[in-house]
C-alpha cells in the first residue's frame, strides 16, 4: 500500500482555471465585470426597495434580503477567483480555505431557506390572498429573514470541524476554481466516506427539503392561478412568481448536481462548471431577472434615480 507523508498542510494552491493560457487576461475582464455588474444590480436593489416606500411590501422585503445576501456571497470567492487570475501564486492558508468553504456553504444555505421563504409568501399572496396581510407582518418578515441567516450559518458547522480534523498529504493543489467540500476531500489521505456520507446527509436535506417545499407551493399557486378566470387576472397573478420560479430552477438546478451526490467528484470539468454557474451567473442573473420581469420595481429605480437627479440639478432663477 502506498505510504503518504503526513505533513502538515498549511496551504493550498488553488488552480482555478487550468489550461487557459492566452485567454487569461479576457477572463479575468470577463469575471470583473460580471462581478461589477452583480454588486451593481443587487446595490441597486436592495437600496431601491430600502428607499421606496412603495415596496415596502413582505415581497419586495425578502427580494432586498436576497439582494443583500448575494453581495456577500460572490464577496466569498470571486475576489479571489480575480486574484489567481493576475498571479502566478495560486495559494491560500488552510484556515483560509476554511473559512472560505464555511462561509460560502452559510451563505448558500440561507440562500436556499430565503428562496423558499419568499415561495411561502408567494403561496399566501395568492392562495390566501385574505389572510395574506394578517400572517405576512413586517414582524414575521424580520423573524423568517433573521430565521434563514442563522440556519443558514448554523448548518455548515459539522462539516468544518470534520474536515478540519483530516489529516492531508503533501500534495495540496485543489483541483477547482475556490475551496469546498468535494475537492478538499480528494486531498485528504485517510479514508473519507464519513465525510462523504455526513456532507451527502446535511446538503440532501437543506437542498432537496426547500426544493420540495418550494414545488409544492407552486403546485398550490398553479391550481389556484387557473382557478382565476381572466386572462388577465391569471396572467398578473403569475407574474409575481415568475421572476422567483427562474431563479430557484437556475440555482437548486446547479447545487443539486454539485452536492446531492455520494461521490466527491463525477468531473472536474463539470464540477467547474456548476460552480461558475451557481457563484457567478445566479448572482449575476437575479437583479436582471427581478428587474426586467417587474413593472413596479423598474418604475421604482426610475424615480430613485431621476430624484437624485433632481436633487443634483442646481435650480436656476
Amino acid at each position: 500500500m502506498e505510504q503518504y507523508n503526513h505533513s502538515s498542510v498549511t496551504e493550498f494552491v488553488l488552480l482555478g482555471f487550468p489550461k487557459v493560457g492566452h485567454i487569461r487576461g479576457w477572463l479575468f475582464v470577463l469575471l470583473l465585470v460580471a462581478y461589477l455588474f452583480t454588486i451593481g444590480g443587487n446595490t441597486l436593489i436592495f437600496l431601491v426597495i430600502r428607499l421606496d416606500a412603495a415596496l415596502h411590501k413582505p415581497m419586495y422585503h425578502f427580494v432586498s434580503v436576497l439582494s443583500f445576501l448575494e453581495l456577500w456571497y460572490t464577496a466569498t470567492t470571486i475576489p479571489k477567483m480575480l486574484a489567481n487570475l493576475l498571479s502566478e501564486k495560486k495559494t491560500i492558508s488552510f484556515a483560509g480555505c476554511l473559512l472560505q468553504t464555511y462561509f460560502f456553504h452559510s451563505l448558500g444555505a440561507s440562500e436556499c431557506y430565503l428562496l423558499t421563504a419568499m415561495a411561502y409568501d408567494r403561496y399566501l399572496a395568492i392562495c390566501r390572498p385574505l389572510h395574506y396581510p394578517i400572517i405576512m407582518t413586517s414582524t414575521l418578515c424580520a423573524k423568517m429573514a433573521a430565521g434563514c441567516w442563522t440556519c443558514g450559518f448554523l448548518c455548515p458547522i459539522s462539516e468544518i470541524i470534520l474536515v478540519s480534523q483530516l489529516p492531508f498529504c503533501d500534495y495540496n493543489e485543489i483541483q477547482h476554481i475556490f475551496c469546498d467540500f468535494p475537492p478538499l476531500l480528494s486531498l485528504a489521505c485517510k479514508d473519507t466516506s464519513t465525510n462523504v456520507l455526513v456532507d451527502f446527509a446535511i446538503n440532501a436535506f437543506i437542498i432537496l427539503v426547500t426544493f420540495l417545499f418550494i414545488m409544492a407551493s407552486y403546485g398550490r399557486i398553479i391550481g389556484a392561478v387557473l382557478k382565476i378566470k381572466t386572462v388577465a387576472g391569471r396572467k398578473k397573478a403569475f407574474s409575481t412568481c415568475a421572476s422567483h420560479l427562474i431563479v430557484v430552477l437556475i440555482f437548486f438546478g446547479s447545487i443539486i448536481f454539485m452536492y446531492v451526490r455520494l461521490k466527491k467528484s463525477y468531473s472536474l470539468t463539470l464540477d467547474r462548471t456548476l460552480a461558475v454557474v451557481y457563484s457567478v451567473l445566479t448572482p449575476l442573473a437575479n437583479p436582471i431577472i427581478y428587474s426586467l420581469r417587474n413593472k413596479e420595481l423598474i418604475k421604482a429605480i426610475k424615480r430613485t434615480i431621476f430624484r437624485k437627479g433632481e436633487k443634483a440639478s442646481p435650480t436656476h432663477h
